[in-house]
């Protein structure tokens, strides 16, 4: 038996009420769970507004049992519409199917989602992706994984990989960071995520220029054979 494991952390850009980015999750009618995370055009209450109405309508869809392209072509048409094409959003949905037995990864993103396997190492799955809301063309880049013990997906907003520009310090290299916490044999998911945050902030001199969110999604050998599920979170205020 296969155990997965998630955690997440995020943090908004400094000095702005709230956070552009929201993430979502949703239990899959034949099983497993969907996890969205949508970053709002610029930042603040407004990109709040935008992301939220992406997630929103991403998660409806996903829970009734629409695929997970089709979902994601949904929502852009939504925003497309409400907005006249004058609003953009970047969409991530990473969903476990208990049903296939396995991961799928579909980004409407410019920025990559990072995949480790213990037999393959790290790569990213980086082939150009549009952003939704202001393009007829665009679509998602799907990418469908075994799930396999060892297993683990990284994805983020542009927050992330873009820390430290605007502050003058050099682009944020979390890919070194990643694979430093792999070589460590850093396999929980909330401490992965917790660490690239933290670096990215760093990076920004503690003052982030812009919202930073990051899931992590790993598999692991469950030592027992009880089909029992759990899930278990906390959240600072």
């Amino acid at each position: 038996m296969i155990e997965v494991q998630f955690g997440m952390a995020k943090t908004k850009k400094y000095a702005v009420s709230e956070s552009g980015d929201t993430f979502e999750m949703v239990e899959r009618p034949h099983g497993g769970l969907s996890f969205v995370l949508v970053d709002g055009q610029r930042s603040g209450k407004s990109a709040k507004a935008i992301s939220n109405l992406v997630a929103r309508k991403a998660i409806q869809l996903l829970g009734e049992g629409i695929r997970d392209g089709a979902a994601a072509r949904a929502a852009h048409d939504y925003l497309f519409t409400y907005r006249a094409g004058k609003v953009t959003a970047t969409l991530n949905i990473v969903s476990v199917d208990t049903e296939s037995k396995t991961i799928v990864v579909s980004r409407n993103n410019d920025s990559p989602v990072i995949v480790f396997h213990p037999q393959d190492g790290m790569r990213l799955l980086d082939e150009p992706s549009l952003s939704i809301g202001t393009s007829r063309r665009a679509k998602p880049s799907i990418t469908e994984m075994p799930i396999e013990p060892g297993l683990m997906v990284v994805t983020f907003t542009d927050g992330l990989r873009h820390a430290g520009k605007l502050s003058g310090n050099g682009e944020f290299d979390y890919l070194a960071l990643m694979q430093q916490l792999v070589e460590e044999s850093t396999t929980n998911p909330q401490e992965i995520a917790d660490a690239l945050v933290a670096g990215a902030v760093a990076q920004d001199d503690g003052r982030p220029r812009d919202d930073i969110s990051v899931l992590v999604i790993s598999t692991i050998s469950a030592e027992s054979e009880t089909p029992v599920r759990r899930i278990s979170g906390n959240l600072q205020i």
